[in-house]
């Protein structure tokens, strides 16, 4: 996200429920990257929470420039580069007991892999819509960027990074 900052506390928002009901009637089930789809259903299921945007993170290289490419990176040379545009979910969480709870699991999500997931804000969002948090998977110095380029061995790296972060919102929203 190229305006990522750190998390801001939670503040009132009465108009949460309004806001939730209006994002859920207008998401479209073809707007979310199909490996994610069912998680991101999950997420919109519970009640203190609904999701703004999301990516599941797509590779680009030689021979394969569709920026919606969903297949495992392929054995290429250690020197190729790689266009890597961030996997990440955008949500807003109420501020009550359950919101709380529920950004509490998230901030743990970092814990995977500190180096290549991150926990925060948004400028945009926020200024969007009060209580958004966004949790990321790309190299920490790259942050406040939406897309990188890597060479293929960090790429490698980043896609299980990204494989196992996924798997583990899965197994959070599992309760």
């Amino acid at each position: 996200m190229e305006t990522f900052i750190e998390p801001i506390e939670l503040v009132a928002n009465s108009d949460f429920q309004e806001q939730r009901r209006i994002s859920l009637a207008i998401l479209r089930e073809e707007t979310i990257d199909a490996p994610i789809r069912e998680l991101i259903y999950k997420i919109n299921g519970i009640q203190c929470c609904f999701t703004i945007q999301s990516c599941y993170g797509h590779f680009l290289y030689d021979g394969q420039d569709s920026p919606h490419n969903f297949e495992p990176l392929p054995i290429l040379n250690v020197l190729s580069r790689i266009e890597y545009r961030i996997a990440y979910i955008a949500f807003c969480v109420d501020n009550s007991d359950s919101g709380r709870s529920l950004l509490r699991a998230f901030r743990k999500i970092p814990l995977i892999d500190p180096e290549n997931i991150q926990f925060g804000c948004a400028n945009w969002f926020w200024d969007r819509q009060v209580n958004s948090y966004a949790l990321q998977v790309e190299p920490k110095r790259y942050k406040d960027k939406d897309q990188i380029t890597l060479y293929y061995e960090e790429a490698i790296k980043i896609e299980r990074v990204r494989n196992l972060f996924f798997d583990r919102l899965h197994e959070l929203l599992e309760y």
